[in-house]
């Protein structure tokens, strides 16, 4: 059976059509630098690419929740360090005030600085970081602590959280934070367990200073107390109660600061998971840049080849064989 000339110019015009069309795929790989650019170019590699960008979503998610965690950990470690300087000043007051032969003049000058470094532990309790409070809890829109004008001496109760010198209005509920499936880890302090020194906070209610814990502005209050009132017991009591407030600074701080290595920990470990999650993408997306060179060459000489060809049988006429 002989093919006529239409029929072979409908299978050099389909042969032709078949080159330019993988000419143009292999351009396009050459210009993108992928071998899957559409499903049909490996329908068996769709499944675990899919499923490769699925867990590389996961990890950049890890990794943008740890990495701002990460930055407000290390915001509040500079308040709690701007804490243990108060506290610190505060104890070297009450020894220099019990050490020292003072005038009134002298204890009254010391009892501003006092007064003083309460403000300045309240500034740093009322801490926030993009307009969210540091030390409130949930309620991080919501000013933790508030001085209490209806404070005195003589009705202070540390049963009574109403009678403090300085109010709580946070919450006891502190902020976790998932860093690898599964796990959860604590990123922050509550102001309740870290200047009130009461773990757990019931705001409908009178809370409690624990066994043990202290009320950091209660223990400022007093020191000043003692030095107006020139109450020497109480000043040699409050350099001791001092020392136990800033230690339970330097407890939490350290706590925390374990928690914010154990994030850098994860943050890396994530870090390595993303480049290998990458690495496996890459081998199903990415095309080698030498191999795509070569075969577009190739593709290249065969459609010209193919042009040749077609234009020589295009230009064949019965009028050859007469």
């Amino acid at each position: 059976m002989k093919a006529t000339q239409g029929t072979t110019y409908r299978m050099l015009g389909s042969r032709l059509n078949d080159v330019s069309n993988r000419l143009e795929e292999l351009r396009t790989i050459g210009a993108t630098g992928k071998k899957l650019n559409k499903p049909s170019d490996a329908p068996a590699s769709i499944r675990p690419v899919l499923n490769t960008r699925k867990q590389l979503s996961n990890v950049d998610r890890y990794l943008a929740t740890m990495g701002k965690s990460l930055d407000t950990m290390q915001a509040t470690d500079g308040h709690l360090n701007q804490v243990e300087n108060v506290m610190q000043r505060a104890k070297e007051i009450m020894t220099n005030a019990v050490n020292g032969a003072l005038s009134d003049a002298d204890r009254a000058t010391l009892a501003e600085e006092m007064a003083l470094l309460r403000e300045e532990l309240l500034d740093a309790a009322n801490g926030a970081v993009d307009g969210k409070y540091l030390f409130a809890g949930y309620q991080e829109d919501t000013k933790p602590f508030v001085v209490n004008a209806s404070y005195t001496a003589a009705g202070y109760d540390p049963n009574d959280s109403t009678t403090w010198p300085v109010r709580y209005f946070g919450d006891g509920n502190a902020t976790s934070l998932e860093i690898s499936t599964g796990e959860l880890i604590q990123v922050n302090l509550t102001g309740n367990d870290l200047f009130l020194g009461t773990s757990t906070w019931d705001p409908a209610n009178p809370n409690s200073i624990a066994t043990g814990r202290y009320d950091l502005f209660a223990e400022l209050t007093q020191a000043e107390e003692a030095l107006r009132g020139n109450d020497l017991a109480a000043m040699q009591t409050s350099i001791d109660e001092l020392e136990g407030a800033a230690e339970q600074n330097r407890r939490l701080r350290s706590q925390l600061g374990n928690r914010a290595d154990r994030v850098e920990t994860a943050m890396e470990y994530q870090k390595g998971v993303q480049i290998d999650l990458e690495q496996i993408l890459s081998r199903y997306e990415n095309a080698d840049a030498i191999e795509a060179f070569n075969a577009i060459v190739q593709q290249e000489t065969a459609f010209q080849a193919a042009l040749n060809v077609t234009a020589k049988v295009s230009a064949l006429s019965i009028l050859d064989y007469i």
